[in-house]
């Protein structure tokens, strides 16, 4: 597969979700098939991930060198170096501020990335709406970012998102000169599905449609596993063998 370069969102897309994010762990048929991948396409695998690269590590097991974390604020092409945007000078006084409002409703959940923090509502879907509201205001007020996705609001560090680490990655080698191939099931994904367009590449969007960049689409992490496998396989990724975007 002399051509082909896969980018891989992790949760949603290789992995379900957890109420508690930090209980997620591939299982090993996954682990199996990201193995394969980094073989037959000679390294050329990346994570494009919303977690810091210290937890796609823990999820992985530490067996994916080429991470973009924290959509793309973190990115580490080989072990020995971390390139990363510093966190914004507000992001503990948010994160504390977040974490007091956490505390006053039962399910939600703070979880802090170094130059983001996340506030999970999947446990308590009824504060959704207020969760929101605080996270806009909080990023107008102290000149921050606001990163929606599924059943969580996140509160960043302005920089890179993912679209910028694909291309970042796709100017290195291995990467360099081959089409890139992307996967992912939330909104944050969209810039990197336009960035592997951009690039003579495409993108595949995990879950239900919805308006997207994603030329294909796949039902969830078990239908991912199996394209990527029958995928390196017959030695080509097909696009007509996932779901089609409607015209």
């Amino acid at each position: 597969m002399p051509q082909a370069s896969l980018f891989l969102d992790l949760d949603g897309t290789l992995v379900g979700f957890e109420n508690d994010p930090a209980a997620v762990r591939a299982a090993p048929a996954t682990l199996a098939v990201l193995a394969k991948a980094q073989a037959r396409l000679h390294g050329r695998l990346a994570i494009l991930s919303g977690r810091s690269i210290g937890s796609v590590d823990a999820v992985l097991g530490g067996r994916i060198v080429t991470v973009a974390g924290v959509h793309g604020l973190q990115r580490r092409l080989s072990w020995e170096a971390i390139e990363e945007t510093p966190p914004h000078p507000a992001m503990d006084e948010v994160t504390d501020i977040l974490a007091a409002f956490a505390r006053t409703a039962a399910g939600l959940r703070v979880e802090r990335k170094g130059q983001s923090v996340a506030i999970h509502f999947r446990e308590a879907p009824r504060m959704g709406a207020a969760v929101v509201d605080l996270a806009e205001r909080l990023a107008a007020t102290e000149g921050l970012e606001v990163q929606h996705g599924v059943l969580v609001a996140e509160i960043r560090t302005p920089g890179p998102d993912k679209g910028s680490a694909l291309r970042a990655f796709m100017r290195a080698a291995p990467f360099v000169g081959t089409r890139p191939i992307f996967m992912g099931d939330d909104l944050t994904d969209e810039a990197a599905f336009l960035a592997a367009a951009a690039l003579g590449g495409t993108g595949v969007l995990v879950g239900p449609w919805r308006h997207t960049a994603a030329q294909g689409r796949l039902g969830d992490p078990d239908a991912v596993r199996a394209w990527i496998e029958q995928s390196l396989d017959v030695g080509v990724f097909d696009l007509a063998e996932t779901e089609q975007r409607r015209a």
